[in-house]
């Protein structure tokens, strides 16, 4: 009898670690804690894939690819510039900074991968295809004009675009998706927030489609007075309509998405959700399918856990540190870099001095955002911290150097030089003005800073540190930065390597490395 008991008892005593231990291996909303933001998902075969907005930093239109939904890696590009133009370039006193790209659709079709944009600075519309969507290389078609929040679909031969805001719109394209095609624009849902029955300070717009066993489906999303944002789906047999529309889910503003399958047949929502700081997440809700149409969430909620395979972290997928040293064959940058507006590639490198990031001037700057050859990261929640180490034996007089957090309230963290010797400096903005918070004097070449971010609940609080000593001891520079998300910039915080000349041209710095943490530790 003890024995039995005794048995049991173990028996019981495993069963409960088990239950712990898988209970510790679910994925947890949101499956991203970083800006990714206006995502759109395909699936093929086993792999997924991902697309996003970035706006004013380049490459873009990032792919990432998963086989679990959860741990995502960048791949690819869609686009290295959008062209060419004084905001693009970032020059005289233009730019286009909240801009740039937008919302994209993602589609496998007929072998071929297309992802399709828009953009308000050149007024285009955007189709980018290949057959290898991790190698590339892409095929680009632009034309007139630019349409907002589209969606694309190939069905039955042929190729439309829907978009809008409030009323939704349908165009057909040309057969080799060249433009649209003459007189086919219909409106197909005269107005797409009316399931809310209140009053809307956001008109449904977002548009996704999907048709799924000969029906269409239409997702949107709304905001209604006083309330938050709000997924509406739209379901009809026929593509031009009509279609009925109802509330798909109203929960902590989670929204903006579409539907996805796995290979087994379970169904989820891919949605984001605005956060703070750290800009829009990406959440994944569970779908079931009741007579015809999509019920997203649990009991009309977001869960926090989901069947899925636990999320090995954002790094190295998602955002990774970088000593700059690279192999023959390598690129001179990995996937994880964005230059903030186009690039100019003479003024920058990997190689000038092997296993150091380079980056010289060639003109005057006033202030952090005008400032080209600005390499960033994505900040990650809920906290991360940015380190580099910079050698500054190249720099003259009048120049900044350091590692900043860019948004529209920025903070920096670097080294000015001037005939009287070096500084140490933290600064700041604040409803468009400068502020230098502190200065400390500074002998040496070589410095380490540190940028430290603090999202948890949405605190938005950022520090900055610096060490003389090889990282052993850390100093605070400076003030607390309490970051803000700014709808001039529409982006989350990002750890930023920047170099600038307010004198004269011609300097120039070294970064070592670039090392990020998703927790804050010394």
């Amino acid at each position: 009898m003890t024995y039995y008991l005794k048995n049991t008892l173990f028996i019981f005593f495993i069963s409960v670690l088990f239950c712990l231990e898988t209970l510790g291996q679910k994925a947890i909303n949101p499956i991203i804690h970083a800006d990714v933001p206006d995502i759109s998902i395909i699936r093929v075969g086993d792999t997924y894939y991902m697309s996003s907005t970035t706006m004013h930093v380049n490459p873009g239109v990032p792919i990432m690819k998963s086989k679990d939904l959860v741990n995502w890696e960048l791949v690819s590009y869609a686009y290295e510039t959008l062209g060419n133009s004084d905001d693009l370039l970032l020059q005289n006193g233009k730019d286009m900074y909240g801009k740039g790209s937008w919302a994209s659709s993602l589609r496998f079709h007929e072998d071929t991968y297309y992802i399709s944009t828009f953009s308000g600075n050149t007024g285009k519309t955007y189709i980018f295809s290949t057959e290898n969507i991790e190698k590339g290389p892409w095929k680009s078609i632009e034309f007139r004009p630019s349409m907002h929040d589209h969606t694309l679909l190939f069905d039955e031969g042929k190729a439309y675009m829907i978009w809008g805001a409030g009323e939704i719109k349908l165009v057909e394209l040309e057969s080799d998706l060249s433009g649209i095609k003459p007189n086919t624009e219909r409106v197909i849902i005269k107005n797409a927030h009316e399931p809310i029955k209140e009053e809307i300070m956001l008109p449904a717009e977002g548009s996704q489609i999907f048709k799924i066993d000969g029906k269409y489906y239409l997702f949107n999303i709304s905001w209604p007075r006083g309330g938050m944002r709000t997924v509406i789906v739209h379901k009809s047999d026929n593509l031009f309509g009509p279609y009925e529309g109802r509330i798909a889910l109203q929960d902590k503003g989670v929204a903006q998405g579409g539907l996805i399958d796995t290979p087994n047949g379970d169904w989820y929502a891919y949605l984001f959700r605005d956060n703070g700081a750290v800009g829009r997440i990406p959440y994944l809700v569970p779908v079931v399918w009741e007579d015809g149409w999509p019920v997203l969430g649990v009991d009309g909620k977001v869960p926090m856990e989901l069947d899925l395979p636990k999320s090995k972290g954002l790094i190295p997928g998602i955002v990774a540190s970088d000593d700059f040293k690279r192999k023959k064959g390598e690129p001179d940058l990995p996937l994880v870099w964005q230059w903030n507006h186009n690039p100019v590639n003479a003024l920058w490198s990997v190689n000038r001095k092997k296993g150091y990031l380079r980056l010289k001037t060639d003109r005057l700057d006033q202030d952090f955002l005008s400032v080209r050859n600005t390499l960033t990261q994505r900040t990650i929640g809920p906290e991360s911290m940015g380190t580099i180490k910079i050698s500054l034996k190249g720099m003259k007089t009048g120049d900044f150097a350091g590692l900043g957090l860019l948004q529209k309230e920025y903070g920096l963290i670097g080294v000015e030089a001037s005939d009287e010797g070096k500084k140490l400096k933290m600064k700041r903005i604040e409803d468009n003005v400068v502020e230098e918070i502190e200065s400390v004097d500074f002998q040496g070449d070589e410095i380490l800073l540190r940028a430290v971010c603090d999202f948890n609940d949405r605190k938005d609080e950022a520090k900055f540190y610096y060490s003389t000593d090889g990282g052993k001891n850390w100093n605070q520079l400076g003030d607390v930065l309490k970051m803000k998300y700014t709808l001039p910039h529409f982006m989350g915080y990002r750890f930023a390597l920047f170099n600038y000349s307010t004198q004269q041209t011609g300097g120039f710095v070294d970064f070592d490395f670039f090392k990020i943490e998703d927790q804050i530790k010394f």
